[in-house]
């Protein structure tokens, strides 16, 4: 044996390691406590769930709930603008919802996860829908009247969705 194992060997027995239960902090959590959690949208609409709204049920829910972080209007305030922006022409360029997400389904997982900043997650789906909804037709991508739900939010054609070469094309 050699000398490191040797010395391997006394450091072990003179420093026994035992192996406790851990420092019982917290508790296991259940299958449905688990599932509330569960709230991942995909790109082609997957995990979208019921409900739905319009840009004009949107837009008092943004006046009242996201106007003070992002503007009049979605147009930017302490926080970034959430409608314009011009075509993306270098890495430089600013990004907006319009110019650079590709996706309108991952605007909806966005606000559901982590709107308002304050208090991510207590939005309900249909407020969601409705800003999603507003959000879009403020930057001319849907209708003033199209209602977005699990059905036609994944239909809606972000101007880049092209720019981006998906990681899993087979899910898309």
């Amino acid at each position: 044996m050699s000398t490191l194992k040797w010395k391997l060997l006394g450091i072990a027995i003179a420093f026994p390691v035992t192996v406790t239960a851990g420092p019982n902090l917290g508790q296991p959590i259940s299958h449905a406590e688990l599932a509330a959690w569960d709230i991942n949208v995909l790109p082609d609409g997957t995990g979208l769930p019921k409900g739905s709204g319009t840009a004009a049920q949107g837009a008092p829910i943004y006046a009242q709930k996201c106007a003070a972080c992002h503007g009049e209007q979605g147009k930017g305030g302490i926080s970034a603008a959430v409608v314009g922006g011009a075509p993306v022409k270098s890495m430089d360029s600013p990004k907006t919802i319009a110019n650079f997400w590709p996706y309108a389904t991952t605007l909806f997982d966005f606000i559901r996860r982590a709107m308002p900043f304050t208090q991510p997650r207590s939005l309900s789906d249909e407020e969601v829908y409705a800003l999603t909804a507003y959000i879009l037709a403020q930057n001319k991508l849907i209708g003033e009247r199209d209602v977005m739900d699990a059905q036609s939010l994944p239909k809606v054609k972000m101007p880049n969705r092209d720019g981006f070469i998906p990681r899993f094309p087979e899910k898309m």
